[in-house]
C-alpha cells in the first residue's frame, strides 16, 4: 500500500530535502534508522511505500548522503549493540558539538546576510553545488539574518540550457557531449570535451576544457551550443586549478587586441547604448572605438541598432553587419510578398466584352513590383 502523501505530491528541491535530513540527523542524540530518516524528514516521507519497495528512495538517500559527507557534515554511522555488524538496524546522526563553528570564528549581522545574498544570487538552476554547500551549511548551522535585505536578494540568471549540465559535470569530474556550431559553418560538429571551468565574460557564458579530439585546451560559447549537452559515465583527472582565471585571462587578452572603429547618429540609442560598453572610448571626430571579443557577436549587435550606426572598421565587420542587414531587408520581403498574396482576392472570371474598345493588359493603377538591390 503506496502512502497518501505520496499521491501527487509535489516535488521536493534537492537543497530543502538536503536541508531536512541535516537538521532531523542534528536533532537525534541517538541517530535515526533509514526507515524512520525514509518515513518521516521531509523530501523522502513524500515518496515513501509502506510496505512497499523504496528501493530508488534508498539509492537517492545513500547519494545525500555522500552528498553532505563532501559538505564536511561530520556523519555517523551507530550499529546497534545487540545486533553488531548488521546493516539493517545502523543509526544515523550528526553530533552537534563536532559540527559547530569554531569558537574563534563568529559572524556579525552585516557578514550573516551578505553571506546569505552570496548564496542566494545563483538561484533557479544556475546554483553551483559549491554555493548549495554552502548555503545549507550556514542553514543546518542556525545561521539566519533577519536582515531586511534579504527580501531583495539579486538573482543570476541563465538563459542557456547548456550551463546546468556543464556545471554539474565540472562537478562530478566526467567528459561531456555537445554539438557546436562555429561561425561560418554550415552545420555544428560533435565536441567531446573535458569540461573544466564555466566563466561569464562580457555577459556571456564560456565553458573552458580540454577537446578531446584534439587533446588540447578550447574555449566555447555557451549560446553556440546546439541540441542538449550530454554528460557521460567517463571520469577525468586534471590538476589544473586556474582554469577559470586562465580563461578569463585569455577572453580579456582577445578583448583588448580586437578594436573596431564606428559612427553612431548623435543622440541615438546606439549612441547611449554604445557608449557604455566597457572600454568604449570617443575621438574628436565623433567617432566611437569599441573593443570586441568575438566578431560575429559584436556584428549582430551592431546590425541591430539599423541605421545609427554605421562600421568604419575593420572591413570584415563592416561586411558582416552589411550581411545582416540585407538578410533582414530579403526576409521582411518575403514575408510581405507571402502576405500580399494571401489577402488577394481571387480574380473574377473572365465576361464578354460591353464595348468594342479594346482593353488593356494590365488594368489601370496596377501596382508594379519593386526592384531588390
Amino acid at each position: 500500500m503506496v502512502s497518501t502523501d505520496s499521491a501527487g505530491a509535489a516535488s521536493v528541491a534537492v537543497e530543502e530535502r538536503l536541508f531536512s535530513l541535516v537538521l532531523a540527523l542534528l536533532a537525534s542524540e541517538a541517530g535515526l534508522t533509514k526507515n524512520e530518516i525514509l518515513s518521516t524528514v521531509q523530501g523522502y516521507r513524500q515518496k515513501y511505500a509502506f510496505a512497499g519497495d523504496n528501493a530508488s528512495l534508498e539509492r537517492q538517500f545513500e547519494r545525500d548522503k555522500d552528498d553532505i559527507r563532501e559538505l564536511g557534515v561530520p556523519l555517523e554511522t551507530i550499529e546497534p549493540l545487540d545486533e553488531p555488524g548488521s546493516n539493517h538496524n545502523l543509526r544515523y546522526r550528526i553530533p552537534k558539538g563536532a559540527y559547530d563553528l569554531p569558537a574563534d570564528i563568529s559572524f556579525s549581522s552585516d557578514e550573516i546576510a551578505l553571506l546569505n545574498l552570496a548564496a542566494l544570487a545563483w538561484r533557479e538552476g544556475s546554483l553551483s553545488r559549491e554555493s548549495r554547500h554552502a548555503l545549507l551549511k550556514l542553514q543546518s548551522l542556525g545561521v539566519e539574518s533577519i536582515e531586511p535585505v534579504l527580501g531583495y536578494a539579486p538573482r543570476i540568471r541563465t538563459r542557456e540550457a547548456a550551463f546546468d549540465p556543464l556545471t554539474d559535470a565540472l562537478a562530478r569530474r566526467v567528459l561531456v557531449r555537445f554539438s557546436y556550431l562555429k561561425p561560418g559553418d554550415l552545420s555544428p560538429r560533435e565536441r567531446t570535451v573535458a569540461p573544466l571551468s564555466v566563466v561569464q565574460h562580457e555577459g556571456r557564458w564560456h565553458v573552458q576544457g580540454i577537446d578531446q579530439n584534439v587533446n588540447e585546451p578550447r574555449t566555447f560559447l555557451l549560446s553556440r551550443i546546439i541540441g542538449p549537452v550530454t554528460r557521460t559515465r567517463t571520469p577525468f583527472e586534471s590538476d589544473d586549478q586556474h582554469s577559470a582565471e586562465t580563461a578569463l585571462a585569455q577572453l580579456d587578452e582577445i578583448w583588448q587586441r580586437n578594436l573596431a572603429v564606428v559612427r553612431v547618429r548623435e543622440n541615438s540609442d546606439a549612441e547611449t547604448r554604445l557608449l557604455k560598453r566597457r572600454g568604449s572610448t570617443r575621438a574628436a571626430d565623433a567617432r566611437l572605438t569599441l573593443h570586441f571579443t568575438d566578431l560575429h557577436l559584436l556584428a549582430d549587435e551592431l546590425a541591430g541598432f539599423g541605421p545609427e550606426v554605421f562600421v568604419v572598421s575593420p572591413p570584415e565587420l563592416r561586411q558582416a553587419v552589411r550581411k545582416r542587414l540585407e538578410l533582414t531587408v530579403a526576409t521582411h520581403q518575403t514575408l510581405a510578398s507571402s502576405a500580399e498574396t494571401e489577402q488577394s482576392p481571387s480574380a473574377p472570371m473572365p465576361s464578354a466584352p460591353t464595348s468594342s474598345a479594346p482593353t488593356s493588359s494590365e488594368p489601370k493603377g496596377a501596382p508594379h513590383a519593386e526592384k531588390t538591390v
